[in-house]
């Protein structure tokens, strides 16, 4: 099996950067099964990445690794230096696609002769620029929330106006829904899109129509050059739409759709990474109507995420492995699953247990210093996952996986259930994280 990049002998792959929440560690996994897979097939690689506290930095697993800043500056200079045949930006979380966005505009990969290995640039930026990305679904016959893109604050609140309050404010090429927002009135929407557009690099947000009470489910998809597309694991959220997903219970397989709602979903998934042309693995997420089958699609992400390596360790499919070999022109079919040794890379899996992710926050740290409350902007710096034959039983044990003190749901030394209904009320209305223990 010859891969059809038969050209690359050097790939150059970047990290994700310094340690900061929401990325860093959080893509080691990504980075070294992509350099594993290439190494693989004969492929020098090089690697971009001054996270030291990392697998991917370690000298076995890249041939040489440039413990630099990433940033496009720099990266363009260690392109010049190591001319490589190849970039593969999908497995360094949103650093490394925003700095593949900015070396195509900038001309770089084109004078300097680097092919872009996966999913193009033109597809990034479907994904990722807001507009775009509406437009893109509209053609996938995939509904998405009223919404519309804004480049000032004015912009913002002639959409809202036209929208109808609540809405939720997402940023332009941003991770972890930094800047992101919800806003009941015109003064809150001033506020939150004001820091919107400076965390922005293209100075540009969503104003989109607020779905708090809708399911969020997730779906991990694969696709290669030849069209062969495959669902991997559908994530179904425990918070509703509202709470970012990393800072939300998940749970694996999904537990409340009927296989009406499965498979309207599915099928829309499908539709969605053809239509943007993603080669490899994706996250697509939807904001299910809980009283219909009403959905639209919210977000995709054309790269490895934390859910990413949530799924691949959830159902047993190395997916970055496999989206690596994609890049290199594989298709699905011809390449196996190393994990199970017996099926192939386009064989979907299928769970006959419960799975579920609890995220661990570390808000004692900075007692009076930070916010509490949950929203689309994460927060949470990790995450525990737990594996068993029922919902109860997975539950309990994420719960105390967390070390936190915590035994499980209920029986917690210093439990108080004088709560009145109208706190509980409250603090559902406004989660925290120890709203599981309401």
């Amino acid at each position: 099996m010859m891969p059809k990049s038969r050209g690359v002998k050097k790939a150059l792959v970047i990290g994700s950067g310094g340690i900061v929440i929401a990325q860093a560690a959080e893509f080691d996994y990504s980075g070294s099964q992509c350099l594993k897979a290439l190494k693989e097939e004969g492929v020098e690689t090089i690697l971009v990445n001054p996270n030291v506290a990392t697998i991917q930095t370690s000298m076995k697993m890249a041939d040489k690794v440039y413990l630099e800043p990433c940033t496009a500056d720099v990266v363009e200079q260690i392109i010049k230096k190591e001319k490589p045949d190849g970039i593969l930006l999908g497995f360094g979380g949103q650093t490394a696609l925003n700095i593949g966005v900015q070396l195509a505009r900038r001309g770089v990969f084109q004078r300097e002769g680097v092919k872009v290995l996966g999913t193009s640039i033109k597809a990034i930026d479907v994904t990722e620029d807001r507009l775009l990305f509406k437009n893109a679904m509209e053609q996938s016959d995939v509904p998405i929330p009223k919404s519309d893109a804004a480049y000032s604050v004015n912009d913002a609140l002639t959409i809202a106006a036209e929208v109808g309050y609540p809405v939720i404010v997402r940023t332009a090429y941003m991770l972890g829904g930094g800047g992101a927002g919800i806003a009941y009135n015109a003064s809150q929407l001033k506020e939150i899109v004001e820091q919107a557009l400076e965390w922005s690099i293209e100075h540009q947000v969503l104003v989109e129509q607020y779905l708090g009470n809708w399911k969020e489910i997730e779906f991990e998809v694969m696709r290669d050059y030849d069209d062969n597309t495959i669902i991997v694991a559908a994530l179904e959220n425990l918070d509703p739409m509202g709470i970012h997903t990393g800072d939300s219970i998940v749970v694996a397989p999904t537990q409340t759709l009927t296989n009406e709602e499965y498979q309207l979903l599915r099928s829309a998934s499908i539709r969605v990474i053809r239509s943007v042309g993603i080669v490899g693995e994706c996250n697509i997420q939807f904001a299910l109507d809980p009283y219909s089958e009403r959905y639209v699609a919210i977000e995709v992400n054309p790269r490895m995420s934390r859910s990413s390596a949530l799924a691949s360790k959830a159902t047993g499919y190395p997916l970055a492995y496999i989206a690596a070999k994609l890049a290199l022109g594989y298709n699905l079919p011809e390449l196996s699953n190393k994990i199970t040794g017996v099926t192939t890379a386009c064989f979907e899996p299928a769970l006959d247990y419960i799975v579920v992710k609890v995220p661990r926050w570390d808000f004692q740290k900075f007692p009076g210093q930070v916010n509490k409350f949950l929203g689309p902007m994460m927060k949470s710096v990790g995450e525990v996952m737990s594996i068993a034959r029922s919902f109860e039983e997975a539950i309990q044990k994420a719960i105390r996986e967390l070390d936190i003190g915590k035994i499980g749901l209920v029986g917690n030394e210093g439990d108080d259930d004088s709560e009145s209904l109208e706190e509980l009320k409250a603090s559902l209305q406004h989660p925290t994280d120890e709203r599981i223990f309401n």
